[in-house]
């Protein structure tokens, strides 16, 4: 469902594709321009060209890209080769702000960039989604620690939902995760 109506009577599959953002664990980037990784699947004439700039800022990757000496238009290689990991990252993220899109989801989004860049880009990707729905799938729970709702899966099922405090207040599996990433692993007891 979405906003209330069954999918397959309310959207056509290119209607709903186009009401959806991804940002994958492994960002697929084409042997071309950054401006044009950016704006994925946009004619070459209909590039916004503010809207490119606004959202590398957003995903903190404006200030790597303005200094290359081609900026926008530097080539990025075969799948990105030229860039690192959390270049391609940031760049994925902020092909999915280019989209405009109502529904956002983030698979790992911020997997590949240190926790430094994480807590920047968290910051403004919060500013970003507000007014949209957001499915956001993180095993570093401060990337979901803010979210309206989490929901803890375990071998499959929920185990349990709610806020970060509320779920911090339950003491189970959240919890128990939450202990370990902010406590560390060695020398810690296990939360109980």
């Amino acid at each position: 469902f979405i906003d209330g109506k069954e999918i397959q009577e309310s959207a056509s599959g290119r209607a709903l594709r186009s009401n959806i953002s991804l940002v994958p664990q492994e960002i697929f980037l084409s042997d071309c321009s950054i401006e044009e990784n950016i704006a994925f699947g946009v004619p070459k004439s209909e590039i916004d060209h503010a809207l490119i700039e606004k959202v590398s800022k957003i995903a903190q990757i404006e200030e790597t890209i303005v200094k290359l000496p081609m900026k926008y238009q530097t080539l990025v290689g075969e799948r990105g080769v030229r860039l690192s990991g959390g270049q391609r990252q940031r760049i994925g993220i902020a092909r999915a702000l280019y989209k405009k899109a109502q529904i956002m989801i983030f698979d790992e989004a911020t997997s590949a960039l240190d926790s430094e860049i994480e807590a920047s880009i968290q910051v403004a990707l919060h500013r970003a989604m507000r007014g949209k729905t957001v499915i956001a799938i993180a095993h570093r729970l401060s990337t979901i620690s803010t979210m309206d709702r989490i929901i803890v899966l375990d071998e499959g099922q929920i185990s349990e939902e709610g806020t970060h405090d509320i779920l911090l207040k339950k003491r189970g599996l959240y919890y128990k995760y939450w202990a370990r990433q902010s406590g560390g692993f060695i020398g810690v007891q296990e939360a109980s």
